[in-house]
């Protein structure tokens, strides 16, 4: 006997309808899509007409899911609206049928009474547009019968969506802290100093995110993120929440993202952008660099020389001395010991890594490297002066790189002497496991430098992204202005920690909360961080945290001590 799949009914076919319209198409589920505008219907036939599929019908009328065995309202976020809509579809629909609301701000046991039929109406909330695997909330009321839970549990594992739990408060304090960051990546692309592939690829690469902040706003909807922030500016007056011109300008001609077509990308189907950079093929050879210096022995530069070295570039360490370099060599032939240990690379490799790595205590054993990446303290004073010690004793033509996260790349270079031969590297911690490169150009580097740079990159397995030469780059820029406003919610009388991440993981699917973040990147590095991007940006998300002083000043350093806003 052929198990029942139920008919499923979504009204309104925006962001979260039609994302879960696709999810029930795909699982074979049939599905009457219902909306009210001709042109949003029209759009979806469409876009739909490729797929051959018979178990979607599309309709302007409500009347129309009257059949269904489970109907899901996923229209505006508007009460009267959706008031409206509950108390048509309890009417057209068979008592016992299950109608779900997709509110995730609106009062849901107000909604279920006002309906008129509570016991067959609960929440489903998302916070980010619904994905396969991605996480959803059950919400019955304490009307809500078995029934219509047990239906919607069903439904929930039927699409592969995770069941999760998420405080409403805790929800509203995620929602604001992701669009304010969703708000300043917009006006990072407006202004120019990156550009979309760039910023979207480094916060997936970078933060571990599913999805880059402009990607995203194509998947919620421009028109939806709009309305979001409007409503966050009203209501607290932070113009955090003021809404980037780019997207204003973007919703009233038509521009709505994915559901549209067209966004911060183009659309030629359901899922991915057909104008997202694709992936470069690796350079040939001939890239001009074949022996590379690293400066420093902390971890950043034992990681940078770790990785030349697997990649087969003859490489030399320079520590300020001798015992430093050679404790920088043991430490770097530990990692490879348990790189090996762990089945990442061969014993062989290993070995060809060390033999091609030399440990030195004088800047000029660099003189015939054709690189040299700077990798020592986030100070300014102290690689300005080492960036003159490298002009003078490199090679002419050696490209000089620095590794910093914030600092200014134009005073490295124009201590240099050679402006034209020196550019940003910016790899991320720990480096040899990181697949993200930040490369920054400075209005005095040449395009062969640039070029070097990204091929060497690609070489070594890594992947690039552009920024001009300002503080934080992309990167830091976005997550610290985003880790200082959470921070800022411990001001507050009722901030959970714990909560607030677990909304932010749960919601929003990134691999950890703020607080979780901060204790991996370190507090103390944390606020140097923020000194450093509060120089350049005094706004308050990027004021140094009096929470962070606190803590740092008692030796409370995050996961490296076991100590910190989490890690205990």
């Amino acid at each position: 006997m052929t198990q029942h799949r139920p008919v499923v009914g979504i009204v309104g076919l925006g962001t979260v309808g039609e994302a879960l319209l696709g999810m029930l198409r795909e699982t074979g589920h049939e599905v009457i899509g219902v909306d009210s505008d001709p042109a949003v219907l029209a759009r979806l036939r469409k876009r739909l007409a490729d797929t051959g599929s018979d178990l979607v019908h599309l309709t302007e009328d409500t009347a129309d899911v009257h059949r269904a065995d489970l109907v899901i309202e996923a229209v505006p976020e508007d009460e009267v609206v959706k008031t409206e809509v509950l108390r048509r579809l309890h009417t057209g629909c068979a008592d016992g049928t299950a109608v779900v609301t997709t509110t995730s701000s609106l009062p849901l046991t107000r909604l279920a009474i006002a309906s008129g039929r509570p016991r067959d109406t609960m929440g489903l909330r998302f916070l980010a547009p619904p994905r396969p695997g991605g996480p959803a909330e059950p919400v019955p009321t304490a009307m809500t019968s078995p029934a219509t839970a047990a239906a919607v549990d069903e439904l929930v594992a039927r699409l592969g969506l995770t069941p999760v739990a998420v405080d409403a408060r805790h929800a509203a304090d995620a929602t604001a802290l992701v669009y304010a960051y969703l708000n300043r990546a917009i006006t990072l692309y407006e202004r120019g100093d990156a550009d979309r592939d760039s910023i979207d690829l480094a916060m997936r690469l970078g933060c571990g995110l599913p999805a880059g902040p402009l990607e995203l706003l194509d998947r919620i909807g421009l028109d939806t993120a709009l309305s979001v922030l409007i409503a966050l500016w009203t209501r607290t007056g932070d113009d955090s929440f003021a809404p980037a011109p780019a997207l204003t300008r973007l919703v009233r001609q038509g521009s709505l993202g994915q559901k549209s077509g067209h966004g911060f990308y183009t659309y030629d189907g359901l899922d991915a952008p057909a104008d997202a950079r694709r992936s470069a093929p690796l350079p040939g050879e001939g890239i001009g660099v074949h022996r590379i210096g690293v400066v420093g022995s902390g971890t950043m530069a034992r990681g940078i020389a770790e990785m030349t070295s697997m990649a087969g570039f003859p490489t030399v360490l320079v520590a300020r001395d001798a015992d430093k370099a050679s404790g920088a060599l043991a430490q770097i032939g530990e990692s490879l010991d348990r790189g090996v240990r762990r089945g990442r690379i061969t014993s062989r490799a290993k070995t060809g890594a060390l033999e091609l790595l030399v440990g030195a205590d004088d800047i000029g054993a660099v003189g015939e490297c054709d690189l040299v990446i700077e990798a020592v303290v986030e100070d300014l004073d102290v690689k300005r002066a080492l960036f003159a010690r490298l002009g003078a004793a490199c090679k002419p033509g050696a490209l000089l790189a620095t590794t910093t996260s914030s600092l200014s790349v134009s005073a490295c270079a124009e201590a240099s002497g050679r402006p034209s031969r020196v550019v940003g590297m910016h790899f991320f911690n720990p480096a040899p496991v990181m697949r993200l490169v930040e490369l920054i150009r400075t209005d005095a580097t040449s395009d062969e430098s640039a070029d070097t740079a990204r091929a060497l990159c690609e070489r070594l397995g890594r992947t690039t992204v552009n920024c001009s030469d300002r503080a934080g780059f992309i990167v830091n820029y976005l997550l610290f202005s985003y880790l200082g406003r959470a921070l800022n919610l411990l001001d507050r009388y009722d901030a959970d920690i714990a909560g607030i991440d677990a909304a932010i993981e749960r919601g929003f699917g990134h691999p950890m909360g703020p607080f979780a973040l901060l204790d991996t990147i370190g507090l103390d590095v944390s606020l140097a961080v923020q000194r450093e991007l509060y120089k350049a940006f005094p706004e308050p998300d990027f004021a140094p945290s009096p929470v962070l002083e606190q803590l740092v000043a008692a030796g409370w350093l995050g996961r490296k001590n076991r100590k910190g806003l989490r890690s205990q």
